[in-house]
């Protein structure tokens, strides 16, 4: 039997990192011995998740520094939220939800493109500024427009409900600042999950492949690859294309979680960016499965932590502080490497004995 390569033992114990959270998750919300309060996070740490291993294609792997990324969320979720709305009565559930993901990957990859097209040509500071702006340009556009449905088809406008001119019998599926309301709420544990588990595969087959190859070689030494006869402009619009796509599905995750969806700053706007930009930071820059379980943690540490009231958010810059030093300073990579050593040596000694 052929022996399995260290790069697919990783990937394996990544995926399998997410089928036990995935079954210990579920049993314990069955179980009823979940809070309310928890059980209400479950899709929103799936999402933000999702969200970060995105973001370290961006930041890890293409080595590019992107904070629009809640822009591509903001896209995704308000695309699909109104399909949802669109084909509530026509479609069931299980299909709608599944045609309204791949329209919240397919409207923020292609907005990746576009983007990516003008913006890639830019480099560090610079392209950090430009996707900052295009998240924020994308969130006061959605906030600015008014889409409603009657007999005569759709209508839209930018000043105000009344200059949509629907019958009385219309529905307003986006009604400006107020958002879009009476969302079905599809999203679940289980199938947020699923999307992470998908997402996961699909970057670690990237990073592992001839294209993933690519991408890194642009990212470690620019002109070298180009030298070599490496595409750099196809390759770093695949990475921000892809990374922008599972974005979007994130936002879908995200928006059919809540009754009422609102392009506010909170939801999509550059806190939400500086945030996932923080779980990759923290998690590794170019560790997906690192940047995955930051995300878990720093999610779930304010929350745990709300019994402490008056110390929640100083145990919590703590934690972080924490992690920063043991993923970035020199003491904390030498602890790593040795803490590794001592488990390669533990498994090395089992097996020089059974022989």
């Amino acid at each position: 039997m052929k022996k399995l390569s260290k790069t697919t033992k990783s990937n394996f114990i990544t995926y399998g990192i997410v089928v036990a959270a995935l079954i210990v998750g579920q049993v314990w919300a069955n179980s009823g011995s979940m809070s309310s309060l928890l059980k209400g996070l479950l899709v929103p740490l799936c999402a933000y998740m999702i969200l970060a291993v995105s973001l370290n294609l961006t930041v890890g792997i293409l080595g590019e520094l992107s904070l629009g990324h809640a822009g591509f969320m903001c896209v995704g979720a308000f695309s699909s939220a109104l399909f949802s709305k669109m084909t509530m009565d026509s479609l069931p559930e299980g299909v709608r939800f599944l045609i309204a993901i791949l329209i919240g990957a397919l409207v923020a990859g292609i907005f990746g493109i576009l983007i990516g097209i003008p913006v890639l040509r830019l480099r560090g500071d610079y392209l950090a500024i430009v996707t900052l702006a295009f998240g924020e340009i994308i969130k006061n556009v959605i906030n600015a427009i008014y889409v409603g449905k009657d007999a005569n088809g759709l209508h839209f406008s930018l000043k105000s409900v009344t200059e949509l001119n629907m019958d009385p019998e219309g529905t307003i599926l986006i009604n400006g600042p107020q958002g879009i309301s009476g969302t079905p709420k599809d999203s679940s544990f289980l199938a947020g999950m699923i999307l992470l588990l998908i997402a996961l595969i699909i970057i670690l087959n990237l990073i592992n492949s001839r294209a993933g190859r690519a991408i890194m070689s642009i990212r470690d030494n620019r002109i070298a690859a180009e030298s070599v006869g490496i595409n750099v402009t196809k390759y770093k619009m695949m990475a921000f294309s892809i990374s922008a796509a599972l974005a979007g599905v994130a936002g879908v995750l995200y928006a059919h979680n809540l009754s009422s969806l609102v392009a506010s700053p909170k939801n999509f706007g550059y806190n939400m960016s500086i945030m996932i930009l923080v779980f990759v930071v923290l998690g590794g820059i170019g560790n997906i499965r690192g940047s995955m379980i930051a995300a878990f943690i720093l999610t779930l540490l304010p929350e745990m932590l709300r019994g402490l009231s008056d110390y929640r958010m100083l145990i919590y810059a703590i934690v972080l502080i924490v992690m920063m030093l043991f993923n970035w300073s020199a003491g904390g990579r030498r602890f790593k490497e040795r803490v590794a050593e001592k488990f390669r040596g533990m498994r090395k000694g089992p097996a020089k004995e059974a022989k």
